[in-house]
């Protein structure tokens, strides 16, 4: 789903205009990466969890010439779901 289907969605949910449909879904983007960057990890109660990940530098293989490469380290976002969203799939 996009930003913009999300926004769709929150004005037909509560018959706010377009842009207070926006806001909030920005406000929210912001607190999760906010919450992700200040304390390492973003937890929604019966949602799941973004978290920071940390990856390792690596060595990892060229498919196209089957050579050796160096993959730097990297950090990302994981998602862990939260079992009674699980449930309810």
């Amino acid at each position: 789903m996009s930003k913009s289907a999300l926004s769709k969605s929150v004005r037909e949910a509560t018959g706010c205009t377009v842009a207070q449909a926006d806001a909030a879904v920005e406000a929210m983007l912001s607190t999760i990466i906010d919450g992700v960057k200040t304390d390492g990890s973003f937890r929604l109660i019966g949602f799941g969890t973004f978290a920071k990940a940390e990856r390792p530098a690596r060595q990892g293989r060229n498919p196209k010439t089957g050579e050796t490469i160096d993959i730097a380290a990297s950090t990302s976002i994981k998602f862990s779901t939260a079992a009674a969203l699980k449930k309810s799939l």
